[in-house]
């Protein structure tokens, strides 16, 4: 029996403070045996709060994770780069030869206002949307040839 493949997965945003923290901790979780999940930002400022709480809500503690920059000699490790938003997809490095790259983004929860509640459903629905993103490449890598 031939053991599958596990991807090295990169995960960009801006901060590196929620949407690419979420996917990394999404990642871990939904793709155990798949994906080996990194996450960094043009500008990390650390992890939201708000990011760590709708995280816990359905199970998974992002709060060990760190807020990284982009380690251009670590990219050239990835398998695949998924960029999250549209900063991140414009000033990020040039993606190494024979890694996979996929602008998916997602919209910055971070700006909300509102009631703690807004705030927290918009985390919630970037969190969602994320983990539709993280589900449909898992079922790619599991599908292709990398």
């Amino acid at each position: 029996m031939s053991e599958n493949k596990i991807y090295k997965v990169m995960f960009l945003c801006t901060g590196n403070s929620c949407r690419s923290q979420m996917a990394e901790g999404l990642a871990r979780e939904l793709g155990r045996g798949t994906i080996e999940p990194y996450s960094a930002g043009l500008i990390p400022v650390g992890i939201n709060p708000h990011a760590i709480t709708v995280m816990k809500e359905i199970g998974i503690d992002i709060s060990g994770q760190k807020s990284e920059a982009i380690d251009e000699d670590l990219l050239h490790k990835m398998d695949v780069i998924m960029t999250l938003c549209s900063h991140a997809d414009a000033s990020c490095p040039a993606t190494p030869g024979g890694v996979k790259r996929f602008h998916t983004p997602v919209d910055d929860p971070v700006g909300a206002v509102g009631t703690e509640e807004e705030v927290l459903d918009e985390f919630r629905r970037a969190r969602d949307e994320i983990r539709d993103k993280i589900n449909d490449l898992i079922k790619w890598l599991k599908s292709s040839k990398l």
